[in-house]
């Protein structure tokens, strides 16, 4: 009995408290979806600062202005080929990704399951196929299988339809209606 099925226990929260608790849930999702945002839009900024610190051109001479220029110049080539060589990597990556895809469909299409087909071999032959050489003995399989027996359906016996309905005729067949 301890795998008898539970009844459905009604919920003891009414369905306006649940509909108000889900309404607070999703404001308060919604507001910590907005702080995260602010907060990584801050974390970039930061980053950014950190990384390119703001330029100081007043003050500075033609040669000084040359000489940032060819220094920001450099800066950009090194960045230009950083990111020339990782995208290299992505194409690589995906180009092998799509070949180990393309290799994965041609091994599934070599293994199909072939459809098989209905053959009529006795029961001798595919004892001398299965055995080989070491089947020698004849086996009948028909005889060992049980015999069963069907229940005989009743048949009733075809009568005169105007005995029948003699006998059925006034208060006494109808008895006899009642009695079967």
């Amino acid at each position: 009995m301890a795998d008898a099925p539970k009844p459905k226990e009604k919920s003891k929260i009414s369905s306006a408290r649940r509909l108000g608790l889900k309404i607070r849930l999703l404001t308060v999702a919604g507001q910590m979806l907005e702080v995260e945002t602010e907060e990584k839009k801050r974390e970039r900024e930061e980053a950014l600062a950190e990384r390119v610190p703001p330029l100081k051109l007043s003050g500075l001479s033609v040669d000084e202005l040359m000489d940032l220029c060819k220094d920001l110049h450099r800066k950009i080539d090194v960045v230009d080929e950083e990111r020339y060589d990782v995208g290299l990597k992505v194409t690589k990556t995906d180009k092998e990704c799509h070949e180990l895809g393309l290799k994965i469909i041609e091994l599934q299409s070599k293994f199909k399951k072939p459809s098989l087909k209905r053959v009529k071999i006795s029961a001798e032959m595919m004892l001398s196929v299965l055995l080989g050489s070491k089947h020698k003995e004849t086996i009948d399989f028909k005889s060992n299988l049980k015999t069963v027996k069907k229940a005989e359906e009743k048949k009733e016996e075809v009568t005169d339809w105007r005995q029948n309905v003699d006998a059925m005729s006034g208060m006494e067949g109808r008895k006899k209606m009642f009695d079967a």
